[in-house]
């Protein structure tokens, strides 16, 4: 197993951690003490893992992980209050959510996966969950809305009312639960997540990488109507609620631990 340098902060703070396991490539968010939320410095280190995972032709499969038994809080709201955006132009959150990778991805969820870290999960291919992780898309708790995946794909995985129910509550939704609905390929106990995914990217990757890349693409292209113009459609909607006086009043909420004082506008 070869390791690669940690990606690091302006700081020198590690925040994205990559190892090789053959041709299974493992990279970690690793910002445990804000529950591996993802800043701007963040998502750049994310966006560079994968496209190393892309440009080499000897990694096959990746990995998607948290340290510390959570996989992602999302948006480091703090950092987003300050002006410090974790969203790359043309990538998405994180680097991912808009991103059409050629390689497959597996999520490899322990803990909470909220908001963008939900939508992270929905980026990839796969999902590995343990059976106490929780998934959620809490965004309209704090007067913002999830574009980075949340209402484009959560609909085609699960029932569309359940999506919806998640969605419009912000209520969590619990691995079990996303389980039974299709949304999570498998469930482990807790801790093994990340030991079931890689097992299950090395299966993966013993196939033919020609045959790999074709069915991920031809999967991804479906439709005529694809992720890509999905997000279109969706942005001209949401553009206007990411850039209200709620969305700020309700990061700042966050901050200041007070609750919002939503206004409409």
């Amino acid at each position: 197993m070869n390791t690669e340098p940690p990606t690091d902060t302006p700081t020198g703070t590690p925040t994205v951690r990559t190892e090789e396991h053959g041709a299974v490539f493992v990279i970690t968010i690793d910002r445990p003490r804000v529950r591996n939320a993802v800043d701007g410095a963040t998502a750049r280190a994310l966006a560079d893992a994968f496209d190393r995972l892309d440009a080499r032709d000897d990694l096959l499969v990746g990995v998607l992980t948290g340290a510390g038994g959570t996989f992602s809080a999302g948006m480091d709201l703090k950092a987003y209050a300050a002006g410090d955006t974790p969203i790359i132009p043309g990538r998405g959150f994180a680097g991912l959510t808009r991103t059409p990778l050629r390689s497959p991805l597996i999520a490899a969820v322990e803990g909470w996966a909220l908001g963008g870290g939900t939508e992270m999960a929905l980026a990839c291919d796969m999902i590995v969950a343990a059976q106490d992780a929780t998934f959620g898309l809490t965004e309209v708790t704090v007067g913002l809305v999830p574009p980075e995946g949340g209402i484009v794909r959560l609909p085609e995985r699960i029932p569309r009312n359940i999506a919806v129910e998640v969605l419009l509550t912000g209520d969590p939704l619990p691995a079990e639960r996303a389980h039974q609905l299709g949304l999570v390929n498998h469930l482990t106990p807790s801790g093994e997540a990340l030991a079931k995914a890689v097992e299950m990217a090395h299966r993966i990757a013993r196939n033919a990488p020609l045959s790999l890349a074709a069915v991920k693409r031809a999967v991804n292209e479906r439709t005529a109507y694809g992720d890509q113009d999905a997000f279109r459609q969706q942005d001209q909607l949401v553009a206007p609620v990411l850039a209200s006086h709620d969305a700020q009043e309700g990061a700042h909420a966050f901050a200041e631990r007070r609750s919002p004082h939503w206004e409409g506008r």
